[in-house]
């Protein structure tokens, strides 16, 4: 085996540096004469002094070499065995005639004359006669990122002082032994060729493949092919150029020799293919680099940002679960483009970035949220229907300060005769049947899908097709008026019993464009509605008066709720603020048109005759059923009235009058001018004076609430006094207009 080194002189030998336990060197030899160096330094000082008793001592060491080494890989070099092997040698040179202490005097001289280093390296060495023969010493050993896995290969190690290649680099160094070596920040050039290094001076390797990539050839395979070739036989190898050119690496790839490592590309890689890839890179120039300390520091930042933005802009359980599924798998994709571009990031910080955002952000949207949803429900929860409350839940962005035009049907209600209610019960009896009378018909607007803009008193003004689309709104509304109708009915009996009298509402219902939105300030807003659409709703609550009846719509609303219910149409009316007139209709069930359909096809003629300005004849016509119809019964009085005094330009309107009438009405009733201007300046001076005290008991309670620390309960009270002042203020005005009437 020696004889084979020394004429074959390896390039390179390589030896695992870090399991060497003991210190090594020209002292250490002296103390402990291990017999390797004892064997070493014998052959050496034969062929150096010459001699015939040194001749005589390398005689009889060339004869027992054999068997002493095999003793120190047998026993894996224990003390014993290193003591079996040093006491082997002593008995050697006694029985030649050598004094084993004169070997100190000689290793003196051979330190001086022979090749410099030797003797260090020598004493490393598991067979430190093939170090001899070698032009480069290497070092094998490998250290596992913290996980476990070889990604990376430092390129230098150090034993004894002196500096040892990695067995890849070393390889290149015996073949090229004029390269230079130079080191350059974060770079190590060795040649033209440069070597990208860390801190650490470790470089991250590309791996080809999985094992086996490089060519790969078994020991036994190349020993019998020389052994063939020598007897005349075909060898095992066909290729004869096989080793030509090339770069061989020796090793061991058997699972009881432990040179079987973790890598990236594979959880079962040979030791000595790590090796080969270190050399393949090197002369590839292409080893991975790692990615710049701030680079991966800000993509981390920057992405765990996004990240954050898009989780808590995608609040929906379903799009945060796809928002987190695709930044947990992006790190994957944006590592392996950077690992084909040839730089290394980290995967396992962004995704433990990414998941604790995706945490944190899932955690704080579920607190922002549920004091957003509670917030919705509290301010809504009196207006809106729960359905529609989970609706703005799911989009709170429409409760943004603003509005927006959109077609809606406005429903306006108001109880008849309510002031005289009102002055026949206590304030707790009033509050009981308002509440009971609210109750009810919100429910229904609520089951219709209705938005509750606001109670005046006894009022409730409610619309349909907004915050959310509603797309059967006419018929929503239509049938919602219906509905209340019915159910306040029912209740009849039970309130005559209560105030002595019926409880009837009238209605009014429109279709058409209006702003709604939420109006006020920052601190303070209401979801409402404005336009000419709204001002129609209530006028035509108040039209039913003119005609008895209790429900009313328009055209517009009549056109999109179809055939849904039954309709009479009752009059042109020209209200007060618009210029064009509006054809109302009484809306019902069909089953109620259905029973008193003989009656309406009456009222119908008798209609025609009115709008084309026949007004004798209409008034027969109604005349005959103004007893079971109070719409007959209106026209019957506004036909006379029309007859006393022809209109000119008849256009078959009704023009309402009612602060006319009204007015006639107080000087019939005997009353002067100068009554009428004092019942006036009376119910002017009761206003003010409401105003007044409204007045300071607001500032009194405001004074009294600037006490308080909670900030929602200040604005739940100032909400309370303006809806007192403003309820306050009807009543006052409901009074004025009853003195005045």
């Amino acid at each position: 085996m020696t004889r084979c080194c020394e004429d074959a002189l390896a390039g390179v030998l390589a030896h695992e540096i870090g399991h060497v336990q003991l210190r090594h060197g020209l002292q250490a030899i002296k103390k402990s004469r291990i017999t390797s160096a004892l064997t070493t330094l014998a052959l050496q000082g034969a062929k150096t002094f010459g001699g015939e008793k040194l001749g005589q001592v390398t005689e009889a060491f060339e004869g027992s070499i054999s068997d002493i080494t095999q003793t120190l890989i047998r026993t894996g070099y224990s003390r014993a065995a290193e003591r079996q092997a040093d006491e082997a040698a002593v008995a050697i040179l006694t029985r030649v005639g050598y004094d084993p202490n004169a070997l100190v005097e000689m290793l003196n001289v051979m330190e001086k004359r022979l090749r410099p280093g030797i003797l260090d390296f020598a004493s490393t060495l598991i067979i430190p006669e093939l170090a001899s023969g070698a032009a480069v010493l290497c070092n094998v050993h490998l250290n596992p990122d913290p996980d476990g896995v070889y990604r990376q290969v430092r390129l230098f190690g150090v034993f004894d002082d002196r500096v040892l290649p990695s067995l890849g680099l070393g390889a290149y160094i015996a073949a090229h032994p004029d390269a230079g070596l130079r080191l350059a920040p974060g770079r190590l050039f060795l040649g033209e060729k440069g070597i990208p290094l860390d801190p650490k001076g470790n470089a991250v390797l590309r791996y080809r493949g999985p094992s086996g990539i490089h060519r790969a050839y078994s020991a036994a395979a190349v020993l019998q092919s020389e052994i063939r070739i020598r007897m005349g036989e075909p060898p095992l190898i066909q290729d004869e150029n096989a080793f030509k050119e090339k770069y061989v690496f020796f090793g061991f790839s058997a699972p009881g020799l432990y040179d079987l490592r973790p890598t990236p590309v594979g959880g079962v890689y040979p030791g000595v293919e790590i090796h080969a890839t270190l050399l393949d890179n090197h002369l590839s120039a292409d080893f991975i680099q790692k990615a710049p300390p701030w680079f991966a520091t800000g993509l981390i930042i920057i992405g765990s940002l996004v990240c954050s933005a898009f989780v808590s802009y995608f609040s929906t359980p379903a799009k945060s679960m796809m928002v987190s599924v695709v930044f947990l798998t992006l790190p994957v994709f944006v590592s392996f483009g950077a690992y084909i571009r040839g730089f290394w990031l980290p995967l396992v910080v962004q995704e433990v970035a990414v998941f604790l955002t995706v945490a944190l952000a899932l955690m704080v949207n579920y607190i922002i949220e549920g004091r957003q949803k509670r917030f919705i429900k509290n301010a809504f929860r009196q207006y809106l229907s729960p359905v529609v409350i989970d609706q703005l839940i799911r989009n709170p962005e429409r409760l943004e300060l603003g509005g927006e035009l959109r077609e809606i049907s406005i429903f306006f209600s108001d109880v008849q005769g309510f002031t005289a209610i009102s002055e026949k019960l206590d304030p707790k009896e009033l509050i009981h049947l308002l509440n009971r009378y609210l109750s009810a018909m919100t429910d229904i607007i609520h089951e219709e899908g209705g938005t509750v803009d606001k109670y005046e008193g006894d009022a409730i003004i409610a619309f349909w097709n907004a915050p959310l689309e509603v797309s059967d709104h006419a018929v929503r509304v239509v049938q919602a008026g219906l509905r209340c109708q019915s159910k306040l009915a029912e209740m009849r009996p039970d309130f005559r019993k209560q105030i002595g009298t019926d409880l009837r509402m009238r209605v009014g219902i429109n279709t058409g464009k209006a702003v709604v939105g939420n109006m006020g300030s920052h601190t303070r807003f209401d979801y409402t509605m404005l336009g000419d659409a709204v001002n129609l709703a209530a006028r035509l609550e108040g039209t039913n008066k003119q005609f008895g009846i209790y429900t009313l719509i328009s055209r517009s609303t009549w056109e999109q709720m179809g055939d849904a219910f039954a309709v009479r149409e009752i009059a042109r009316v020209a209200v007060m603020g618009r210029r064009e007139p509006v054809t109302v209709y009484e809306p019902m069930f069909w089953e109620a048109y259905r029973a008193r359909a003989d009656l309406f096809d009456i009222f119908d003629k008798g209609l025609k005759r009115f709008y084309d300005g026949q007004f004798g004849p209409a008034m027969d016509i109604f005349s005959s059923i103004r007893g079971a119809d109070p719409a007959a019964a209106a026209y019957t009085e506004k036909c006379e009235a029309l007859m006393k005094s022809p209109p000119e330009n008849w256009q078959g309107v009704w023009v309402m009058t009612t602060i006319a009438f009204n007015h006639c009405s107080l000087i019939y009733m005997g009353g002067s001018e100068n009554v009428r201007q004092k019942i006036l300046l009376i119910s002017y001076s009761i206003i003010i004076t409401g105003v007044i005290i409204l007045g300071v008991l607001i500032l009194m309670m405001s004074r009294n609430q600037n006490l308080l620390n909670d900030r929602q309960e200040r604005r739940y009270q100032s909400y309370l006094l303006a809806d007192q002042l403003r309820q306050s203020l009807d009543d006052l005005t409901r009074m004025a207009r009853t003195l005045i009437v």
